[in-house]
């Protein structure tokens, strides 16, 4: 057998691609070396929203949020924990293979609001058997004011036929909610959840951790920001509002807040970047 180097090897980053060294996806077949390739299956999640972990347990730490409806592209199954890449960012991680199944028709809305109700009828009266959170993806057929699920039940219309208008509406849907590290609802989300679910209003895809995320976008003297800017500290980020205000997710107040830019400066925080999307 022959190997032909063609270069100079590139880094395909591990958060985002299954690259080794347990398992190398058919797609890097080309470009890296493996006794033998995976290629992932796609699966969809059936919960409202589940971690994602670093490992294969329940009490291992979490790195993301799986969200209800989101397609989970897998490529191994242990200790009843499935490895996959969640298809909104590309990120890699651990959840429960119960919490996923095998996918049906394609999305055809979104939860837009912080959170949706699933009704057994289609009835604001009836027993509600669910609560959805914002991002979760749905497919399902209009019944008058409702959505009726493909799979169980029924979703108000008003939860999910207006997007917010701009980053600025999105985030305000996130004002209190709890910092929870790799949260990416108003249930619980931390600061990089927070700017993702924000710019994706604006149809930005960013990429699921800060470092990841000061790699995109256009660089901006700190001087020179404004309004609509993301504004990166040592592994933090926060939106800014008018006025210097900086919306995010902190586990200084555990909560997500609007405060002065300055008062998170002046808690030592130095701003490493800011980027303009």
């Amino acid at each position: 057998m022959s190997w032909v180097l063609k270069g100079p090897a590139q880094r395909f980053e591990p958060r985002e691609w299954f690259a080794g060294p347990e398992h190398v996806e058919l797609a890097l077949a080309g470009d890296i070396a493996a006794v033998r390739f995976v290629e992932p299956r796609s699966l969809v999640c059936t919960v409202p929203r589940v971690m994602l972990r670093k490992g294969p347990g329940a009490h291992v730490e979490a790195v993301s949020e799986l969200l209800f409806g989101e397609t989970f592209e897998i490529v191994d199954v242990k200790d009843g924990h499935a490895l996959g890449r969640c298809s909104q960012d590309r990120y890699v991680g651990w959840a429960p293979f119960d919490a996923l199944a095998l996918p049906g028709s394609a999305p055809t809305h979104m939860v837009t609001t912080r959170q949706a109700l699933v009704f057994a009828s289609p009835s604001i009266k009836a027993p509600v058997l669910m609560a959805l959170p914002h991002g979760a993806r749905l497919t399902g057929q209009s019944d008058g004011n409702f959505l009726a699920l493909a799979g169980d039940g029924f979703v108000h219309r008003r939860h999910v036929e207006a997007a917010p208008a701009n980053r600025f509406a999105a985030a305000a849907l996130f004002m209190g909610a709890p910092y929870l590290w790799g949260g990416r609802t108003p249930d619980g989300v931390d600061c990089s959840g927070l700017v993702q679910a924000a710019l994706a209003a604006e149809g930005i895809s960013l990429r699921r951790d800060t470092d990841l995320q000061l790699e995109q976008g256009e660089a901006v003297e700190f001087t020179a920001r404004t309004a609509g800017d993301l504004v990166f500290f040592p592994g933090h980020v926060g939106l800014l509002l008018a006025d210097d205000q900086l919306c995010h997710a902190n586990a200084h107040w555990m909560a997500v807040v609007i405060e002065p830019l300055s008062d998170v400066i002046a808690r030592g925080s130095a701003v490493t970047g800011v980027r303009r999307f």
